[in-house]
């Protein structure tokens, strides 16, 4: 005889797996539901971090750029870094980074753990980058850090998160700025442009006498206060403006030195030659007969053979580049005579040329030169100050 089961234990078991299934049901929904509240919450974080990344590439570059300015108009580090420190967190509250204005920590101290760190960096292309903060009379870089957490501008909030008890995410990111300050030498440039040196040396003895505002009268040399670079309407206009010019000529008349045009490039530079690179400066084939770069060796030296005295042939060229800025080259010493001159290179100065006069009598000629800012490609940095003055590269992002 067959038996059967009681229809009461197959309506139970009916009923037990559609109570399984309600129980799957729910703990897919809150599954899904985690789901979602994690991708919506974590994309929302990535988003804040994206506006976190651009302001601190944007605060660091601007940081850097104050700090450069500040040095080119003859701040000493400690303070050009104190003003690019305190302008550094206007820059970053122009930035919205999830609905707030982020602040930052100015770290005056300047410690390893602050916001805004100043140091110096030897090589930009380092897989590593290490600031060094031993010698601030090299610094060259700054690190900006954005964070949001506990301590500074409050951890990012989630959302759906919230149900598993996760209300906020602590987040920070990272931007490095440098630029060169203490250029060694030059080499061409990634683009393919031409480096804006000028052919020209000066001797170091009015290099190192040169003053910085007019009226010292320990300087030993002749100087004048005749031109102004207005930087409105970017040109040469007659009057003062409180810079010091020098008289890039040699007048004959018992100034120091030989100074004359430098052979860069080819040995038997031609006036042509010296035309093109004043008009455009030094090309990659000029540099190509120097080994690829224009640089001091190991004893701070850089050997260019040359011609004493300036040619009219180049006063056209001369008078084009009035008011540009450009990069001259500074000689501790200069032997033999006229065209087989060997000049000594230790140090480069940013000038810009105020008039010219290549025609007349000796003593009324000159090529009139004031200290200016030159933001040059091509830049190799030093790690010894003062081997350039008013030269600096562009502030990149490094990191």
């Amino acid at each position: 005889m067959t038996r059967r089961r009681p229809p009461g234990n197959a309506n139970s078991r009916r009923k037990g797996r559609k109570g399984n299934i309600t129980i799957l049901a729910a703990i897919f929904c809150i599954v899904l539901l985690g789901m979602v509240a994690f991708s919506v919450d974590i994309g929302y974080v990535l988003s804040v971090k994206e506006q976190m990344q651009r302001t601190a590439d944007a605060t660091g570059l601007a940081a850097g750029w104050e700090f450069a300015q500040n040095l080119s108009e003859g701040c000493g580090s400690a303070e050009a870094q104190y003003y690019a420190r305190n302008a550094a967190p206007r820059y970053a509250a122009a930035n919205r980074v999830g609905n707030i204005s982020p602040a930052l920590d100015l770290n005056f101290e300047n410690l390893s753990s602050g916001d805004v760190l100043f140091g110096y960096i030897s090589d930009f292309d380092a897989p590593q980058l290490t600031l060094d903060t031993t010698n601030s009379a090299l610094f060259n870089a700054v690190r900006v850090r954005v964070r949001r957490d506990s301590n500074l501008n409050g951890e990012v909030p989630l959302f759906f998160a919230r149900v598993f008890g996760l209300g906020s995410q602590a987040a920070q990111t990272e931007a490095t700025a440098a630029f060169v300050r203490d250029v060694r030498g030059f080499r061409a440039p990634n683009d393919g442009s031409d480096v804006e040196i000028l052919p020209i040396a000066l001797d170091d003895y009015t290099w190192d006498r040169w003053p910085e505002e007019p009226g010292d009268e320990e300087t030993l040399i002749e100087v004048t206060d005749d031109w102004t670079w207005n930087t409105s309407t970017k040109r040469v206009e007659e009057g003062g403006d409180g810079k010091p010019e020098v008289n890039l000529y040699p007048k004959g008349n018992g100034s120091p030195g030989n100074r004359g045009m430098v052979d860069i490039g080819n040995s038997n530079n031609s006036t042509k030659d010296i035309a093109r690179q004043i008009l455009y400066g030094i090309s990659d084939a000029d540099l190509a007969h120097h080994g690829g770069s224009l640089e001091f060796d190991s004893d701070g030296k850089l050997y260019l053979n040359g011609d004493t005295g300036i040619s009219a042939g180049v006063k056209d060229e001369l008078d084009a580049i009035i008011g540009q800025p450009g990069v001259i080259p500074i000689f501790t010493a200069v032997n033999g005579p006229g065209n087989n001159a060997m000049y000594t290179i230790e140090h480069w100065q940013g000038v810009r040329i105020m008039d010219v006069r290549l025609t007349g009598p000796m003593n009324k000629k000159h090529v009139t030169i004031q200290r200016a800012d030159v933001s040059t490609k091509g830049a190799i940095p030093s790690d010894t100050p003062g081997t350039s003055k008013n030269i600096y590269s562009p502030v990149i992002l490094v990191e």
